[in-house]
């Protein structure tokens, strides 16, 4: 049996796991897990009305969440071997599969730098990019109306600071965190700052230095890849056409809303 990734492309670490595989051209069977749709928008499971493709759909979304007690992509089957948490899976696969140095460097400061990044991403990027998705589409889509503009500040405040330490103290000058070559720091930060573009907020917008960064990430790992790994995040806004059940919405409103607590 090969290896298994169960991915949600909506989510960014998802992406960055996919893109990571792809570019190292890791053999993988891709299971499409599309938790937002299936378990939280009550969707059709994709395969419409053909009923061998639902149930294989709804076959996969089980087997993730076997893999994963979380109940969380990503999820990582090789044989009898699983994982959760996205950088663990990127690191297994970084060394199992013996990619390339400078993703993960083996030079002992370099491979610091990365993981020093990795920590500082999930409490200052990670904690305020993706609520710009919840503020401006999925809570006004479950609640029926617009959150106060002064939520949307206050988020993308504290992400503006955030930027401004990425630019200084992990990029400067060069052109990638770790020096000349990508590694995945970069994959990891660029992933996680498309959530706000992909609804209007282009944060990229007056940060020279971050859009070349920008630019030489996507041409390292290929403009084609790159584009083809945030298609549904950059078409996320045509999930404010479709209908949720009025049940559903009164059941979530109220836990979407915790969210920017």
């Amino acid at each position: 049996m090969g290896l298994e990734l169960y991915l949600d492309l909506l989510s960014q670490p998802c992406r960055a796991i996919y893109i990571f595989a792809k570019k190292n051209n890791i053999s993988f069977e891709f299971k499409h897990v599309e938790l937002f749709k299936d378990s939280v928008l009550g969707r059709r499971t994709p395969g419409g009305n053909n009923p061998e493709q639902s149930r294989a759909a709804q076959s996969q979304s089980a087997e993730s969440g076997k893999l994963n007690i979380l109940k969380k992509v990503p999820a990582l089957k090789d044989g009898s071997f699983t994982l959760s948490e996205s950088t663990a899976i990127l690191l297994y696969l970084s060394r199992k599969y013996n990619t390339p140095d400078h993703w993960y460097p083996s030079d002992i400061q370099k491979r610091a730098l990365v993981d020093e990044y990795l920590s500082w991403h999930h409490t200052n990027i990670r904690a305020n990019a993706p609520k710009t998705m919840w503020i401006k589409l999925l809570i006004p889509l479950f609640t029926g109306q617009p959150l106060p503009s002064e939520k949307l500040q206050e988020v993308m405040e504290g992400l503006s600071a955030s930027l401004k330490q990425f630019e200084e103290k992990f990029l400067q000058d060069k052109l990638f965190v770790v020096g000349s070559e990508i590694s995945l720091a970069d994959l990891v930060a660029v992933v996680e700052l498309m959530q706000p573009v992909g609804v209007g907020c282009d944060i990229f917008e007056g940060r020279p230095r971050l859009v070349e960064w920008r630019d030489r990430v996507e041409e390292a790992v290929g403009k084609e890849l790159f584009l083809q790994a945030h298609e549904m995040v950059m078409n996320i806004k045509e999930l404010s056409n479709i209908q949720i059940d009025p049940q559903l919405k009164a059941q979530l409103a109220p836990v979407l809303m915790k969210v920017l607590q």
